[in-house]
């Protein structure tokens, strides 16, 4: 039985996902607008979907997404919470999804008296979240009464939905929905200079993604093995002290930092190894867009994202995330076994397209379908996706 014919057609299924509250369209919003088009292009027949913005975000595409949406621009956080619940009250939706746990719990106090389904879809690590008192009333109030009323929870990680399932003592049936990795116009890897080796960072300039950890790793790197570069791409609060850090080292002519907030691609194209250094993750997609390229990846073993992706050394190599000398180790292992390991290169470009939009959207589409009561899924009607 494929998913389209479990979808009753006589009338179609109303699904509401609300969008962050947040000023950057970033990798939760990216995701969200990515799965919710998809689903729409591929099963708009039957399933209506609406996405509710409450905020400008920086960055977001200009192009008209294929779901219907609902722009609702919020002053702070009681009207926000207002304008979800006139929102969900305005339609018979079968199931609302929202992503974190703290908005979810806004969402669900603001509907208190509607009868409506609700699945919380992780996107971070829970632990980290829980760290100002805001968070800890919020995460208290999921833990102690709103769970129980939770219909499902979605994760982009096996590790992350274990970690969760843990942490909430939580019964709630789970289901790991991958996120959608991009295809670029051109993924060939063209790096050229042949005189160095060209390690690539991509990602936000925050403390969650360590590039105060690699630069200081880098600087060690430089000292063992002359012919290496660094290109730091991403954009962000901390850039002015990541500049500084780079200034102090007197690393400037070896580390060097890139702007792109919309496509990462030129930087990718033109490098040989990618290298993450986040101290947490739920699931990096910057990864993923590496391994697109054929890149093999340096990746610290934080929680949770990078071992749920890098399964196998063919794709890169995971180091303790507190282990500065186990990163420059790693790097320098690239360095000197650059030629052997882009032999794996089409090995890498295979295995990340799991993780295509036309991949997975049959599993998101059936997770919402089933938390909304509506189309139970056998595992054997979609693509399965198990950490390898």
């Amino acid at each position: 039985m494929s998913l389209m014919s479990s979808i009753v057609a006589d009338k179609k299924i109303k699904i509401l996902y609300i969008q962050q509250n947040t000023k950057s369209f970033a990798g939760v919003e990216h995701v969200v607008d990515t799965v919710c088009s998809e689903i729409s292009r591929k099963f708009g027949a039957s399933i209506e979907l609406d996405v509710l913005y409450t905020s400008k975000h920086k960055n977001r595409p200009k192009s008209r997404p294929a779901y219907n949406e609902i722009t609702r621009i919020s002053r702070n956080t009681l009207h926000m919470m207002k304008i979800c619940r006139r929102t969900v009250a305005c339609k018979d939706y079968q199931l609302v999804v929202v992503p974190q746990i703290e908005p979810a719990v806004l969402v669900m106090i603001a509907c208190l008296g509607i009868p409506q389904r609700i699945a919380v879809y992780l996107h971070g690590n829970p632990h980290r979240e829980c760290s100002h008192w805001k968070a800890k009333v919020l995460f208290f109030l999921m833990k102690f009464y709103f769970l129980r009323h939770v219909s499902d929870v979605f994760g982009t990680s096996p590790r992350q939905l274990e970690s969760f399932r843990k942490m909430f003592g939580s019964e709630v049936r789970q289901t790991w929905l991958p996120n959608p990795v991009r295809r670029f116009d051109d993924q060939s890897n063209c790096a050229i200079d042949q005189d160095f080796v060209t390690f690539v960072n991509v990602g936000r300039f925050t403390h969650q993604k360590g590039q105060d950890i690699l630069i200081s790793a880098f600087s060690e790197l430089a000292r063992i093995r002359k012919n290496v570069r660094l290109r730091i791409v991403g954009y962000g609060e901390d850039e002015a002290a990541l500049r500084q850090q780079v200034l102090q080292l007197n690393m400037q002519s070896v580390i060097t930092f890139d702007n792109l907030p919309d496509n990462p691609a030129p930087a990718l194209s033109a490098s040989d190894v990618f290298v993450s250094t986040s101290r947490w993750e739920g699931w990096s997609l910057a990864i993923c867009e590496a391994l697109r390229f054929g890149m093999p990846v340096v990746s610290t073993d934080c929680q949770f994202g990078p071992s749920d992706i890098l399964t196998d050394e063919k794709l890169g190599r995971l180091v303790q995330a507190d282990k500065i000398e186990q990163l420059v180790a790693a790097m320098a292992y690239y360095v000197d076994n650059l030629r052997y390991e882009k032999t794996y290169s089409d090995y890498r470009k295979a295995y990340v397209s799991r993780f295509d939009v036309d991949q997975i959207v049959d599993v998101h589409a059936a997770a919402i379908l089933t938390a909304a009561g509506r189309a139970p899924v056998k595992m054997g009607d979609v693509p399965a996706f198990e950490a390898r």
